[in-house]
């Protein structure tokens, strides 16, 4: 077995969870795939996997040689489709990482629809509440709600008007005292993500000020989940922060009040993003092209829905 056919057999082990499923994936002998893994150790002369009879663990220099692994492999497959050129129609996996919400609401039925129009494409998406470093954990395509620092990522942006908003019930507010400013949360019961702020919360700054106003708080909740967020929000236990097209439903149907309209910050751009070459792979140009003007109609949407309830 060669090289790179070992790598093959490493990013799998490590995508599968165990060897075993390597060996299921790749069609290989439990042997051949214990024989893999050797060679790699042997060739740099240290310990990749830390082996268990259920688990797989990388050692430091297996977490540094699997970053390695996953761009040489993506490099070659990107050079024998470059090389096929038009010949080639999309096919192979194609990993996805986006939010949670906008990947299961926004973007899922997108991807049903690219399935049905290109037959010999499956996806992996993966639902994140991080940003993912897509060469590294081998994704081809993100969605991504943020301002982006400078990059050699390929970046088409789909969306502009997703603001991040406080909201909370009625009947939470009947009972509480009024917010009228940032900072009059310091009096309320805060339920926040992971992803919003662990402790504390940054406003515009004030009128005649150059300085951003952070809110700092001792959370009641906190929790990784945004729906988790704000159904405890509905229910009336407290005063959450969220993305627009998070809260848009509720605050139509009046479950949900926005706040402090008047310190919101910036709206922030929706991108997908893709690794410096790889949007010549058929199956991520196929993505792009398909996925770009319906996603740019949906946040259309969401954003007409916004405007709707914050006017």
């Amino acid at each position: 077995m060669d090289r790179i056919e070992a790598m093959k057999v490493f990013v799998a082990a490590l995508d599968e969870g165990s060897l075993a499923g390597a060996g299921r994936l790749l069609a290989r002998s439990p042997a051949a795939v214990s024989r893999a893994i050797a060679l790699l150790e042997q060739r740099i002369g240290a310990e990749l996997l830390h082996r268990t009879t259920r688990t797989l663990k990388l050692s430091e220099a297996g977490e540094r040689y699997a970053s390695a692994c996953r761009r040489i492999l993506a490099d070659l497959e990107e050079a024998e489709l470059s090389a096929a050129g038009e010949r080639v129609a999309p096919r192979g996996t194609l990993t996805i990482s986006a939010p949670p919400i906008s990947g299961e609401e926004i973007l899922r039925p997108i991807l049903d629809a690219y399935l049905d129009a290109y037959p010999e494409v499956s996806v992996n998406i993966v639902l994140l509440d991080r940003y993912a470093s897509l060469v590294e954990e081998g994704i081809d395509v993100a969605l991504r709600v943020a301002e982006l620092p400078d990059s050699s990522l390929v970046a088409v942006r789909v969306g502009g008007d997703v603001k991040r908003v406080v909201v909370a019930s009625p009947r939470y507010l009947a009972g509480h005292p009024p917010i009228l400013e940032p900072a009059d949360l310091g009096k309320h019961r805060i339920i926040t993500t992971t992803h919003f702020g662990h402790d504390a919360w940054v406003f515009p700054p004030a009128a005649g000020s150059a300085i951003s106003r952070s809110v700092h708080f001792k959370p009641r909740l906190v929790v990784n989940s945004v729906r988790a967020a704000l159904a405890s929000a509905v229910d009336g236990h407290g005063v959450t922060r969220l993305y627009t097209y998070h809260v848009a439903e509720r605050v139509q149907d009046g479950s949900l009040k926005v706040l402090l309209r008047n310190a919101e910050p910036s709206a922030l751009p929706v991108h997908l993003l893709t690794p410096q070459g790889r949007i010549s792979v058929p199956k991520v140009r196929a993505f792009m092209d398909f996925a770009v003007p319906r996603l740019r109609a949906e946040f259309s949407r969401l954003s007409v829905q916004a405007q709707a309830f914050q006017g």
